[in-house]
């Protein structure tokens, strides 16, 4: 048998490999992998917990902000409904208003036409007693004019309450 250098090392692997037994090192190696793959199941566990609780948050933030999108739109509605409401109750109150005052000035015009009338008919009165007086005083004599004085004095006064009822 001849022995040469690749019988040592065969001789050398074996020891070697006696060694790495002998140390248990594929035991420590295997118990170091099942550690770490038992670390990664841990880890994927507690990212597929936290996926689940971001999904649920995201779930239920979604639907805050479509409650809250629903309840903007219908604050909107509500608000269009209302100015609506408040424009046409603007509306009427100024057409009543209008109205009101138009009523008002028309009274105004016909107050002030009548007591123009009834200014002229008075000062018409006055001028035509006065206007009577002076003929009466110039063509009659004095009792007769003191008789139809008195007489047309109160035919007058009958006439202005007359008018003035």
């Amino acid at each position: 048998m001849v022995i040469d250098a690749t019988f040592w090392v065969a001789v050398s692997f074996v020891i070697f490999i006696g060694g790495l037994v002998y140390l248990k090192v594929p035991h420590k190696i295997n118990e170091a992998l099942n550690k770490m793959i038992l670390d990664i199941k841990n880890e994927i566990g507690e990212s597929e917990k936290l996926r689940n609780d971001s999904k649920v948050l995201l779930d239920k933030a979604q639907s805050k902000l479509e409650s809250a999108k629903k309840e903007t739109k219908e604050i909107l509605d509500q608000a269009k409904k209302d100015s609506e409401e408040l424009i046409i109750t603007m509306n009427e109150k100024f057409h009543k208003s209008s109205e009101i005052k138009k009523n008002l000035a028309q009274l105004k015009i016909t107050q002030m036409k009548n007591n123009a009338i009834k200014e002229i008919k008075n000062a018409s009165v006055k001028i035509a007693v006065e206007s009577v007086k002076k003929v009466i005083s110039t063509s009659v004599d004095k009792s007769k004019m003191e008789n139809l004085f008195k007489k047309d004095l109160e035919q007058t006064k009958s006439l202005l309450k007359k008018i003035n009822s």
